[in-house]
C-alpha cells in the first residue's frame, strides 16, 4: 500500500518512498521516489513523457535464455517486463525515455566483470526497442545510491566507495 498524501498549502502530492529490492521491478501508480543501491546490477529507469510516469527495475545479472528460468534478476527479462508493464498501462514506446544506472567493476572484489555485460543487455534491449536513451551514469568502480522521482523524471545519485551493509539486501533500519 502506498504512502501518498496532498501538501496542505499547494495541493501538489506529496511522495512517499518505495525500496526497490534486486531482482524487482515497480511501475508506479501514483507519484513515488523509488530508491535502490546498485554495485554491479543494474536499474533501468522508464518515463512516459505524456502521461507522467514512470518504472524502474533492479537486476543483477544480464541474460537468461531458459524459459522456465526467467526471472526478473535478469536484465533480458527484467527490461523486456518493464516495457511491456508500460505499454499495458497505456504509454506508448514513443513516448517512452530510459536512464540507465550501475554496472560497477571492482577488481579487488571479481575477476569478472558482470557490470559491464549487464550495462550492455540494458542498452541492447532499449536500442532494438528505440527507447531513448537520455542519461546514464554507469560503470566505473564505485557503488551508486539511486532515487528516482516518477512524476518528473528526476533521478539523484550518490556515489559511494564503501556501503554500509544495511544498503543491501536485506535493508535493516539504519538506512
Amino acid at each position: 500500500m502506498q504512502n501518498y498524501s496532498m501538501n496542505e498549502q499547494d495541493s501538489s502530492p506529496i511522495l512517499s518512498d518505495y525500496l526497490l529490492k534486486p531482482g524487482f521491478i515497480y511501475l508506479a501508480d501514483k507519484p513515488v521516489s523509488i530508491s535502490t543501491v546498485l554495485g554491479s546490477s543494474v536499474s533501468v529507469c522508464l518515463f512516459d513523457k505524456k502521461q507522467k510516469i514512470g518504472g524502474m527495475n533492479h537486476f543483477q545479472f544480464s541474460e537468461i535464455r531458459e524459459k522456465d528460468k526467467s526471472t526478473p534478476i535478469y536484465g533480458n527479462v527484467a527490461t523486456l517486463t518493464l516495457i511491456r508493464m508500460m505499454l499495458l498501462n497505456g504509454s506508448k514506446d514513443r513516448h517512452l525515455e530510459a536512464q540507465i544506472f550501475g554496472g560497477a567493476h571492482n577488481p579487488l572484489v571479481s575477476d569478472i566483470n558482470v557490470g559491464i555485460n549487464n550495462i550492455n543487455t540494458a542498452r541492447l534491449i532499449l536500442n532494438s526497442r528505440k527507447i531513448k536513451i537520455v542519461s546514464e551514469d554507469v560503470g566505473g568502480e564505485v557503488g551508486r545510491k539511486i532515487i528516482f522521482n516518477t512524476s518528473t523524471c528526476e533521478i539523484a545519485v550518490l556515489k559511494v566507495k564503501k556501503l554500509r551493509q544495511s544498503d543491501w539486501y536485506p535493508y535493516k533500519s539504519d538506512r
